[in-house]
């Protein structure tokens, strides 16, 4: 008599072999690194917030309060053009100007207040000056009394420029034709990893990435070679791991080609990118014009029904410096949207239509993360998100913070678990700078869920 289950398994074809194992890490990792990184994203905010009484006024302070919520690593803005290019404007050496960086934000509206008050990210009061290489060290020296290490990055081709009172920075930086910027970055991290390790802080680096964001920041694309032979930034990231062999480095990615992975160019020590599924966010942002500039109906009916009763009009709230939205991916619409918006009714919006967009928000982060985490795996490398799971919302818009913002984000936390991601956020807001700081229960329960993963 035939055994019933070879009867069944003769239909089930070879999906029914045993593979890898998933839950295994995608790719090896340097021996002095944790066995899973949960990351902060402090982003460039460790120096444009650190006004005094601001969130990273005292970094020791900082790092004390992360590390008691459970994480174990944070992601910066280093700013290696600022410190190591080089570079100079009109003769002035951005060197110089990093001893003494004077932090504005955007700065002062004519009607009150200052431009990106309520704006996740751009809510800088500055008005204080910041030595950004000695605060480096302190940020390092602090990191490690807390158990802490440190992904390097750059948002200087983003927005990071933008936050500085001159527009030194954004200028010498801005004048690197297309083609040499990636050699320009390249040059300026061999410098840093240098003056790091001579300061003795390399064993503290979790990765290195070229820039945040290729995608979506002033730079070509990471695999285009630039005229007479100016390299690629692939190129230049192969020769900074064949220089830097001990430390894993990479270019992060804000929209990785999840249904095609194979278009990405070589050269990854990590696959570090960004998962992010704005569905019902994306539906409102559309419905208010609030992501374009320019436009002739701003603020267009819809925006005005979720606007404050205070907001003034987009003439009376001005605009900062012409040089600032050059120097950053965020409009002036977006500013004045995010800045005068009541978030109480932005919330009732998303609330009362995620429901329609819930399963598909659900499985579009699952999808990207397991895209991510296979196409690391093929490739022999860790993999990391570094930021996720909704998207740009107000500063006290607290969609991402409530019910169903928790609920993606440890969707996605246990999707990267599940398949081998070695590195994640909790969310892009679990940070000092925003108001879900606040929820510390919550950052403790996932951090040690996932330092306890196996």
């Amino acid at each position: 008599m035939s055994d019933p289950e070879d009867a069944t398994r003769r239909y089930l074809g070879s999906g029914t072999a045993p593979g890898p194992d998933l839950t295994a890490l995608t790719g090896p990792l340097p021996p002095h690194l944790p066995r899973r990184l949960t990351i902060s994203l402090w982003d460039f905010s460790w120096y444009t917030r650190a006004e005094p009484g601001g969130p990273y006024d005292d970094l020791d302070a900082a790092c004390a309060e992360t590390a008691a919520l459970g994480y174990n690593a944070i992601r910066i803005c280093a700013a290696p053009l600022l410190l190591f290019s080089g570079l100079s404007n009109q003769g002035f050496p951005l060197s110089s100007l990093a001893a003494e960086l004077e932090i504005e934000g955007l700065g002062a509206s004519a009607a009150g207040g200052y431009f990106g008050q309520r704006t996740r990210w751009y809510d800088t009061p500055g008005g204080y000056r910041v030595d950004l290489r000695d605060r480096l060290l302190e940020l390092f020296e602090s990191a490690e009394r807390h158990g802490l290490v440190v992904i390097l990055a750059s948002w200087e081709y983003q927005q990071s420029p933008a936050f500085a009172r001159a527009r030194d920075w954004f200028d010498a930086i801005d004048a690197v034709p297309l083609a040499e910027r990636y050699s320009v970055l390249g040059a300026s991290w061999n410098r840093m990893l240098d003056f790091l390790t001579e300061a003795g802080h390399r064993e503290s680096i979790a990765l290195v990435e070229l820039h945040n964001e290729v995608d979506f920041s002033i730079l070509p694309a990471l695999g285009e070679a630039g005229p007479a032979g100016e390299p690629s930034g692939s190129a230049v990231l192969a020769r900074l791991r064949k220089a830097h062999p001990d430390l894993l480095m990479t270019a992060s990615y804000g929209k990785p080609p999840h249904l095609a992975m194979h278009q990405l160019p070589e050269g990854f020590g990590a696959a570090q990118f960004h998962i992010y599924s704005y569905g019902v966010l994306d539906a409102l942002q559309k419905l208010i014009d609030i992501r374009s500039e320019g436009s002739d109906d701003f603020p267009n009916p819809m925006l005005r029904s979720l606007l404050r009763p205070d907001a003034p009009t987009v003439a009376a709230y001005g605009r900062a410096a012409a040089w600032k939205y050059e120097a950053t991916v965020v409009t002036d619409q977006m500013i004045y949207g995010y800045d005068w918006l009541d978030p109480s009714a932005w919330d009732a919006w998303l609330d009362a239509h995620y429901d329609r967009f819930r399963e598909v928000m659900l499985r579009e982060i699952e999808s990207r993360v397991i895209a991510v985490a296979e196409w690391a795996r093929w490739k022999g490398i860790p993999a990391v998100v570094g930021e996720g799971w909704i998207g740009y919302t107000p500063l006290h818009g607290g969609f991402e913070e409530g019910p169903a913002g928790l609920a993606l984000a440890e969707h996605g936390i246990r999707t990267a678990l599940e398949h081998g991601v070695w590195g994640m956020v909790l969310c892009s807001n679990a940070g000092p700078h925003h108001p879900m700081w606040a929820d510390a229960a919550w950052q403790r329960r996932l951090n040690a869920e996932i330092l306890a993963h196996p």
